[in-house]
């Protein structure tokens, strides 16, 4: 089970107010960001699977940063909630609301 992954996707389903995007690093060298949205995830830098049982956030990835930010997402001026977030911080916010 992707545990991490489920408690980003279930927090934004809490809080659809809320995207979410996580910079992680898998295997130690390679970098990818993931938008969290609804309950839903994506890559912005690699292929996503159609199946959304395939976790897009593995639970051996290395979470460098989580920012919040304030939906709808637009690339282009995006309105941040809070960033650089680490995942401690992001764990607090989690029990917040349940999770």
């Amino acid at each position: 089970m992707n545990f991490i992954g489920k408690r980003l996707e279930q927090y934004t389903v809490k809080r659809p107010q809320e995207v979410l995007l996580v910079t992680i690093e898998i295997d130690n060298y390679e970098q990818d960001k993931i938008a969290i949205f609804k309950g839903f995830s994506s890559s912005l830098m690699r292929p996503t699977a159609f199946d959304p049982d395939v976790p897009v956030l593995p639970d051996e990835a290395n979470i460098l940063s989580i920012d919040r930010i304030a939906s709808p997402y637009d690339p282009a001026s995006p309105r941040y909630i809070q960033q650089g977030i680490t995942w401690e911080a992001m764990e607090a916010l989690l029990l917040e609301v349940g999770l």
